[in-house]
């Protein structure tokens, strides 16, 4: 069996907006679930360690959230060595402290340079826009990927408050954006690494990170 090390943001406030953000409950939730009921050892990570902030509904999660409020590890203090995949959980929290994070970017490229699995799903995959692999490739670069659309982002009015645009900012790191309908389940998995479009994507990212894992 495997260990998986699941990373969730730190990041409270949605931009200048006053109201509160973190990640997004089920995106992390439906995932730990499928890791753990086939087996695998799950352990949470968030960027500044201790308790995240939580967005989205918790009904029907209740089994994670004792998981959860249990503390996570800063991503700072884990051993790359520890882990065959590193999953990265959305919510609008990560568009601020994923990409800025050096030790992400550090972890996610041991990891993946040592032949482990890579997943990340909705705005979890603004963690992968900063990764340079041993080499001076980047993680990216000509990787099949999805993640949270410009249309989505429209749809629920964050555009303008987000800091960036996740599919522009992957398409300006070499990746291949695949985009499905807006709020559709849609995966897509490049080898050892799967990205996820939005929240309905999250247990089919958890699903590919396992067949990766097996391959």
């Amino acid at each position: 069996m495997s260990t998986i090390l699941t990373v969730l943001t730190s990041h409270a406030s949605l931009g200048e907006t006053g109201r509160p953000t973190g990640y997004y409950v089920s995106e992390a939730a439906e995932p730990w679930r499928t890791f753990t009921a086939a087996g695998h050892t799950v352990d949470l990570a968030s960027i500044a360690g201790g308790t995240p902030p939580s967005d989205g509904d918790w009904d029907g999660f209740e089994d994670f959230r004792p998981v959860a409020a249990g503390g996570t590890l800063p991503v700072a203090g884990a051993d790359p060595a520890r882990y065959d995949a590193v999953f990265l959980a959305g919510g609008h929290g990560t568009m601020w402290d994923f990409p800025t994070s050096g030790a992400l970017a550090a972890l996610l490229a041991s990891v993946y340079a040592r032949g482990g699995v890579v997943g990340a799903v909705c705005h979890g995959p603004a963690g992968l826009t900063e990764v340079v692999l041993p080499g001076g490739a980047h993680l990216l670069a000509g990787r099949e990927v999805a993640g949270f659309t410009d249309e989505e982002e429209s749809a629920v009015g964050l555009t303008e408050v987000v800091p960036f645009s996740l599919q522009q900012r992957l398409t300006a790191r070499g990746a291949v954006v695949r985009p499905g309908p807006p709020f559709a389940a849609n995966v897509v998995r490049d080898g050892r690494l799967v990205t996820g479009q939005n929240p309905a994507s999250a247990q089919g990212v958890a699903e590919a990170i396992l067949m990766a894992l097996s391959a």
